[in-house]
């Protein structure tokens, strides 16, 4: 099943470099020397290697241009790939400065410093990049192999083989096209700031300090973080052997679709890297303010009164940066604000019936939109650059005024779009129109339904929380976000 020759497992070839398969020796005096693993896939012959950060862009090619022939990927993801980048660059500076332990060299505040700036987490790795070498024969049949040679131990043992991949011997990505333009990205940026002494201002943008300088002793911080790159940072490579674009484009959709994602809330309740999951898990659900599920229980009879992860993230990202999600986030922006967003989510546990048995039946904030509008009062109030100039007053009376609020079902504010003029007036709303948009602006009025005595939010939160915030803004006697 799998063939040899001259004692060599095939597509490996023992020939000397004068002959070099056999094959026109043009552009193959240059080959580079790796040590592989010989694995069976499933029975199919693969290497597996470890390739220095700094070389695997050289070595290695995507067929993602329809101009350069067949399509075996996906087109590019510019944003994926730079958040990619960033997730890498912390872990060169985690790994300088562990380096930094391991020979004995002292401690260096700078490393501390650019985590902090960056974002730390407890551990950093990439998963195999998986490529395919098309210039050689599939199965192996002696001819068009790769030159290698055994490398034995002093008993005798083959500890791995090294091959000598030619310049025609192309890494082409079939799982990882991303991975490998976001190291492109690490290394542009550690050779602009390293011959420049200033952040880039312009792409590849990985520092917050974008055309800022780079003083001195965190200079040490990228020199050593780029020593990474070429010596003991690597990444590691499963590389399949003379597939044609038909195999790649089965075994990229194998590798992508055959897989169980995980759900958003277990993958955040997982996360130590992200500051705002840290501050969830280490103040709100140690505080005992929020009980958080990996799973969402849409059946509100059998309401335990506990949120999914995703929701309280997404309320929490809010409150500290204006948007639905925490990608971004760094210590630095976020232990500042910490205290403010600890006392909001305070006064949200003494709503009645949060975070109890049934209790997205007993209030309406126990829905997350709801939730949402009052993290984006928080944000506008406190951290907004259009923040007013009594925003820090205003905010303490909104705290002070949440248990207080009718959040229960029968509110009739909730309702308001379904009211008539004589049932605004005669709940004292025929003026909450002055806290509303324009009626000739584009906001979205169908915030949900009342149904069975139950009033349900709709789904699309990016229209309706900051309608539900200006009902809030109304009851609590904030000033209206529209006044001129």
């Amino acid at each position: 099943m799998h063939p040899s020759t001259n004692g060599l497992p095939q597509p490996l070839a023992h020939q000397s470099l004068n002959d070099l398969d056999a094959l026109s020796t043009d552009g193959d005096v240059n080959e580079t020397p790796m040590k592989v693993f010989i694995g069976h896939n499933l029975g199919r012959r693969v290497f597996s290697m470890s390739v220095p950060f700094r070389d695997f862009y050289s070595l290695s090619d995507v067929a993602n241009d329809r101009e350069v022939g067949a399509v075996a990927q996906r087109p590019l993801d510019a944003t994926h790939a730079r958040n990619l980048a960033k997730y890498m660059l912390r872990g060169l500076v985690s790994a300088a400065a562990i380096r930094r332990e391991i020979v004995g060299k002292e401690a260096h505040s700078g490393f501390d410093e650019v985590l902090n700036e960056l974002g730390d987490q407890p551990y950093f790795s990439l998963q195999p990049i998986v490529c395919n070498i098309r210039e050689v024969p599939f199965g192996g049949n002696g001819q068009g192999g790769i030159r290698g040679v055994r490398l034995e131990t002093t008993s005798g043992e083959t500890a791995a083989f090294k091959v000598f991949l030619a310049e025609r011997h192309v890494l082409w990505v079939v799982d990882g096209q991303h991975r490998r333009a976001a190291a492109a990205m690490v290394l542009e940026f550690l050779n602009f700031v390293r011959s420049s002494g200033k952040y880039p201002a312009k792409a590849p943008v990985l520092h917050p300090a974008k055309g800022q300088e780079v003083s001195g002793h965190i200079m040490d911080v990228w020199n050593e973080a780029y020593d990474a790159t070429r010596s003991y940072s690597t990444l590691t490579v499963e590389v399949h052997l003379g597939l044609d674009i038909a195999q790649e484009r089965q075994l990229f959709h194998d590798l992508n679709k055959l897989g169980k994602r995980v759900s958003s809330s277990l993958a955040l309740e997982f996360d130590s890297s992200n500051p705002i999951t840290q501050f969830i898990k280490s103040s709100l659900v140690a505080d005992g303010l929020v009980q958080v599920s990996d799973r969402e229980n849409k059946d509100w009879a059998t309401d335990t009164g506990e949120m999914p992860m995703k929701d309280v993230v997404a309320i929490s990202s809010l409150a500290f940066l204006n948007k639905s999600n925490a990608s971004g986030a760094t210590p630095a922006v976020i232990e500042p604000r910490q205290t403010t967003v600890h006392r909001l989510w305070s006064q949200i546990r003494e709503i009645e019936g949060f975070g109890e048995v049934k209790a997205k039946e007993n209030s309406v904030a126990a829905q997350p939109v709801v939730l949402k509008a009052l993290a984006k009062l928080a944000y506008d109030l406190n951290f907004s650059n259009r923040r007013p100039d009594d925003g820090a007053d205003l905010y303490e009376k909104l705290l002070e005024a949440i248990p207080s609020i009718d959040f229960s079902h029968s509110n009739p504010i909730w309702r308001y779009f379904e009211l008539n003029e004589g049932e605004l007036r005669s709940n004292g709303l025929e003026d909450f129109f002055r806290w509303l948009p324009d009626l000739d602006s584009n906001a979205n009025r169908d915030i949900g339904a009342f149904q069975n005595g139950f009033m349900r939010f709709g789904a699309k939160h990016n229209d309706i929380f900051p309608i539900i915030g200006d009902m809030i803004r109304f009851q609590t006697g904030l000033p209206s976000r529209h006044a001129k």
